[in-house]
């Protein structure tokens, strides 16, 4: 029987989602993204070569795979064609083996100049106003244009996949928008316009590859139901970034959770069958925003380094930290998450001591258990840690059997399945595709 998966991440993102996705793939037909844009980076390790993928679904790397981006998706057509071409010095051809939704908005040059823009210009005012001033309104983005090519999608002006089968009246609609950012460049921000003509150019010259790979995402999916075929909705970021549930405004531009499948793929929710949650074994988030178990000594920089948390899209260096279950939880629950893929375990071998956060503890004395709903309130919570004894002497680096693992690793594992409530089923114990430790397959 055809089973649709939903993977996705738990935490605030970099949990580790390409490779649970690429473990998946061999036994699907379909892997479908249905949200987000190029500021997503999914890294994949094949025999000590590293492919990072930004807007092309995980399943690329699998032949006889179709993939597939979903209309909820905003694609920025150079940076798409720029991957494509990428993953061909690779060795890794995509030809008839993606397709595009005709409803993605496009993210073009004046998306990403405003996003620049908008957080230097907060960032220029700092000799004038308080450091966590400055902070509190900045939110950390990857400047790739996703936040504002979401606002014109929201706001009826996005130019779409499918205006490009008319290219005089994408020219027409591409100068209205351009003239309507213009106008802020250059009054506001007093920066040079963007030349429309220029991008139209840009555009124009990769119209017809994209046009070619259009395709009717919810004919093609019901289809693949009828047919028997399982299918993967691989998502972007993570379930905290999530903007309506998430730590807002910390929070990425589109929803992350499991419901923002049936509305950017276009089918039911009954098409739904498993929701898979990657939880890495730390923590980290990238940018600014709470994060309750935050590490700043050696420890934090440990993890960091020997997790090589840096993103792979900006390059940035995360914020690290213990393993938070309260947070973990509370993506648990919004998302239905049937079970979940621990990710990086490896990156705790040779700490004394490891800690779970399980509770929170307000000023006032009072414990919660649960995830807060403000952001003030997530603020001044302080992490209330239960202690487990590390592997200072074993590695997990490379195990593929359960029973192999140190005593201790063992335990970990178990602690948190108990603490957080569902099963963990796939543990990965290295950054290679390899390195995976299978207690039961999804597809069983």
């Amino acid at each position: 029987m055809a089973q649709n998966i939903v993977v996705l991440g738990t935490q605030w993102g970099d949990e580790g989602k390409g490779k649970i996705v690429d473990l998946l793939t061999p036994e699907a037909r379909y892997v479908v993204r249905y949200q987000g844009g190029h500021n997503a980076g999914h890294t994949i390790m094949i025999n000590q070569k590293t492919i990072t993928l930004h807007i092309i679904p995980s399943g690329i790397l699998h032949e006889d795979v179709i993939n597939v981006i979903a209309g909820g998706v905003v694609l920025s057509p150079i940076s798409f064609i720029k991957e494509i071409e990428k993953l061909k010095e690779l060795n890794v051809y995509v030809n008839e083996r993606i397709f595009i939704s005709e409803s993605c908005a496009l993210v073009l040059p004046y998306h990403v100049a405003m996003d620049l823009l908008r957080e230097k210009k907060i960032s220029s005012h700092i000799t004038t106003m308080h450091t966590s001033t400055i902070e509190n309104l900045i939110i950390g983005t990857t400047g790739c244009g996703i936040g504002p090519a979401y606002e014109d999608k929201a706001a009826r002006r996005s130019l779409r996949v499918s205006d490009l089968y008319n290219s005089v009246s994408f020219e027409n609609k591409l100068k209205h928008v351009a003239d309507y950012y213009n106008f802020q460049l250059e009054k506001y921000y007093q920066v040079e316009p963007i030349d429309y003509k220029v991008v139209l150019d840009e555009i124009m010259s990769v119209s017809d590859s994209l046009i070619n790979m259009i395709t009717d995402v919810p004919e093609l999916l019901v289809n693949a139901r009828k047919e028997g075929e399982n299918v993967i909705f691989e998502g972007a970021q993570g379930s905290l970034l999530d903007l309506n549930y998430g730590t807002y405004p910390y929070v990425t531009s589109t929803n992350t959770i499991a419901g923002s499948v049936t509305v950017g793929v276009g089918v039911g929710p009954n098409y739904i069958d498993n929701v898979i949650g990657v939880i890495k074994s730390y923590s980290t988030r990238v940018g600014y925003g709470p994060f309750p178990t935050e590490l700043v000594d050696n420890i934090g920089e440990r993890l960091c380094v020997n997790g090589k948390e840096f993103g792979s899209t900006t390059g940035r260096r995360r914020r690290t930290g213990w393993f938070d279950a309260v947070l973990v939880r509370y993506a648990i629950k919004i998302s239905s998450i049937t079970f979940g893929c621990l990710t990086k375990i490896d990156v705790l071998d040779g700490l004394e001591k490891i800690k779970i956060c399980v509770a929170y503890q307000y000023p006032d004395g009072e414990l919660t258990y649960n995830f807060p709903s403000t952001l003030e309130k997530i603020e001044n919570v302080t992490p209330v840690y239960e202690s487990l004894s590390g592997w200072a002497n074993g590695a997990v680096s490379g195990i593929k059997q359960f029973d192999q693992l140190p005593i201790e690793a063992k335990n970990y594992v178990k602690r948190i399945e108990e603490i957080i409530g569902i099963s963990i089923n796939i543990i990965s114990t290295g950054s290679d595709r390899s390195m995976n430790i299978i207690l039961k397959n999804p597809w069983d």
